[in-house]
């Protein structure tokens, strides 16, 4: 449908360190979400969960994962993006992917990553943001802790859509809940949230919250379960409410160095 997107958002548990268990458990939930969906997103590091042994990862998994997007794209007709443990000449990284129903594939290395949990150890942080052109919506692509950084998602290029994919844990959700509408309201965008739920390896407690925000801030959807939730989002909507509310015409102008774009 012209100007519109389907988007599903699949929130699920993640088993430690089992890319094949997850790709399983995914392919179930994928295999039951409507045809005429357009974007399927999934959590960060779907594959693995949030692991910081990267090492323990089989660096082939990250390629059989990336053509498991690509099976389940065609066969749906739709994007699938998510982020995974990705690793290539001896480097890590948290990469999330957006892979088109034809087979296209497109990257993001996580910008911020998570000092908390040591993360900047493990992986290699990258300098360049990825915005996907895709069924006459542009789409910016984040991962998580990128979520705290309202400079790295300023909507300089008139974007559609902010995507933030994420293991976001219970005791700092309502940061989750604050900063998802936050960044749809400044940046006059839809803005999705994916998170898992569950509980990981190391006993941290998710708990979901996967969300879809409008340029108003107005919650579209919203879950704390094990399920997927789907909603239509709406250009023309978007774009009349920038016509009449001009405040991107009033914003900044910067440039961040040391950034690629």
């Amino acid at each position: 449908m012209e100007n519109k997107l389907n988007i599903a958002l699949v929130q699920s548990p993640l088993i430690w360190e089992q890319p094949a268990l997850n790709r399983e458990n995914f392919s179930s939930k994928i295999a039951n979400v409507k045809s005429e969906v357009d974007l399927i997103v999934l959590p960060e590091m779907f594959t693995t969960g949030f692991t910081m042994t990267p090492e323990n990862i089989d660096a082939q998994e990250g390629d059989i994962t990336i053509k498991w997007m690509q099976d389940w794209a065609k066969e749906k007709n739709a994007a699938i993006v998510g982020s995974i443990v990705y690793s290539e000449n001896d480097l890590h990284f948290n990469r999330l992917f957006f892979v088109m129903p034809n087979g296209e594939v497109k990257q993001y290395d996580k910008r911020h990553t998570f000092t908390l949990a040591g993360e900047h150890e493990k992986y290699q942080s990258g300098s360049n943001h990825l915005i996907v052109e895709y069924k006459g919506f542009k789409i910016n692509l984040m991962i998580c802790y990128d979520l705290r950084f309202p400079v790295w998602s300023r909507n300089t290029t008139d974007y559609d859509v902010l995507v933030y994919v994420a293991n976001w844990p219970k005791p700092r959700v309502e940061a989750w809940d604050t900063l998802l509408k936050a960044r749809a309201i400044e940046n006059m965008s839809y803005c999705i949230g994916v998170n898992r739920i569950g509980r990981d390896e190391k006993g941290l407690e998710y708990v979901g919250h996967s969300a879809i925000y409008d340029s108003l801030g107005q919650q579209l959807i919203f879950s704390e379960k094990e399920e997927v939730i789907s909603v239509n989002i709406d250009k023309d909507h978007l774009l009349e409410v920038r016509k009449k509310l001009k405040f991107l015409q009033d914003r900044d102008k910067f440039q961040l160095l040391g950034v690629k774009d």
